[in-house]
């Protein structure tokens, strides 16, 4: 079985600044690198870090994104932070890119770990620009949007 080619375009590094806010903090700057790595499977390997302005890491999830129709997607993750996400979702073309938009209506979470009830992800890939939503449900309170990206495809 072979990547579904509506994935391709994703393939990469992409790296770019970012911004977030939640009700429970006060609103941060990041900058982001995203991987969508093709390793000759019906899946893209998918890696995800971030860093604050001075440099310090934040953030990383690590997982898996596949297509099993030209309309779905599934991404699966996994987080340092105690949480374990199988999102799915649709796929759908759009001029010169694509958008994935994807939820997760239950996060798995580790006793340790603070508490997240759901998330939503949207990625609008246009030409070499890849722009990243991240919406969650967590620590008390509704669905939020959370993060927001824009990412560039590195020369790299």
């Amino acid at each position: 079985m072979a990547l579904s080619p509506q994935l391709r375009p994703l393939i990469g590094t992409w790296r770019g600044p970012g911004s977030g806010h939640y009700p429970t903090i006060d609103p941060f700057n990041y900058s982001e690198e995203l991987i969508f790595r093709d390793v000759a499977k019906p899946f893209l390997v998918y890696q995800q870090r971030t860093w604050s302005p001075d440099g310090r890491p934040l953030h990383m999830e690590t997982g898996f994104l596949r297509s099993p129709t030209p309309s779905t997607v599934e991404l699966v993750l996994a987080q340092p932070t105690g949480h374990a996400e199988l999102a799915e979702g649709t796929l759908t073309a759009a001029e010169n890119g694509l958008v994935l938009e994807l939820q997760s209506p239950q996060v798995l979470v580790a006793a340790s770990a603070k508490p997240v009830a759901a998330t939503a992800r949207t990625y609008r890939l246009v030409k070499n620009q890849l722009s990243v939503d991240f919406s969650m449900a967590a620590v008390g309170a509704a669905m939020t949007h959370h993060l927001h990206s824009d990412l560039i495809r590195a020369e790299d």
